[in-house]
């Protein structure tokens, strides 16, 4: 029982950066285009789009919710918010790069404003559980936005203190969403890359609290 307490209290908690797994200077191998809209997901993206990468616990099942959102040019999933350089996705199970498994969303905000964005990452997971989603267990899974300007920064805080006063009402518990500017996004392999459109019925961990989301209008981004 010892051994299994540590390695969940690993699991559950950030590790130090001197006690985090040294990756590697190369990425790891991954997709070029996306396997559904065939564009390119490395970019360079089309000139006024926009990115913001979400954490919803497992990203196969979050990948999809936003590739098949109008507006919407590009996707894809890969590790962020951790130590480790170019991780592998056995090396982020293991708790010991301090990653989340996250989505990056390329977004065009004519077609998709960053407000209705926002609206499908509150209401398509449980933010209030911490290191986890569902019976996903671990750093990884954890929730996150990680922004890439300062008017996403504003609004997705406004959207949290929104959705956490609905939660309230419903007598759910107190958000643990990270929000932050975005660090660096590491690709997964190609495997997990749209692994739901290659695998038709393969996992989705996705399950929300059942609370819709009311947005405040100052966090509309256009």
């Amino acid at each position: 029982m010892f051994f299994l307490g540590d390695l969940i209290n690993k699991k559950t908690s950030m590790p130090a950066p001197s006690d985090a797994l040294p990756g590697r200077a190369e990425p790891i191998p991954t997709s070029t285009r996306h396997f559904v809209s065939k564009h390119p997901i490395h970019g360079p993206y089309p000139d006024g789009l926009e990115t913001v990468m979400f954490g919803m616990g497992c990203f196969w099942g979050a990948e999809r919710l936003f590739w098949q959102t109008e507006g919407v040019w590009v996707t894809a999933v890969g590790y962020a918010g951790g130590y480790t350089p170019n991780p592998t996705y056995q090396e982020t199970c293991t708790g010991l790069t301090g990653h989340a498994e996250v989505v990056l969303v390329v977004y065009d905000p004519k077609q998709v404003t960053f407000s209705e964005l926002l609206a499908i990452f509150w209401e398509s997971h449980d933010p209030t559980q911490g290191m986890r989603q569902g019976n996903d267990v671990g750093t990884t899974y954890r929730s996150a936005i990680y922004t890439t300007s300062d008017a996403q920064h504003q609004a997705a805080l406004a959207s949290r203190d929104a959705y956490q006063a609905a939660l309230g009402k419903a007598a759910r518990g107190r958000i643990t969403t990270e929000i932050r500017e975005a660090p660096e996004f590491y690709f997964a392999e190609a495997e997990h890359q749209q692994y739901l459109a290659k695998n038709p019925y393969g996992y989705c961990g996705l399950q929300g609290t059942g609370v819709s989301c009311p947005l405040p209008a100052a966090a509309s981004v256009s």
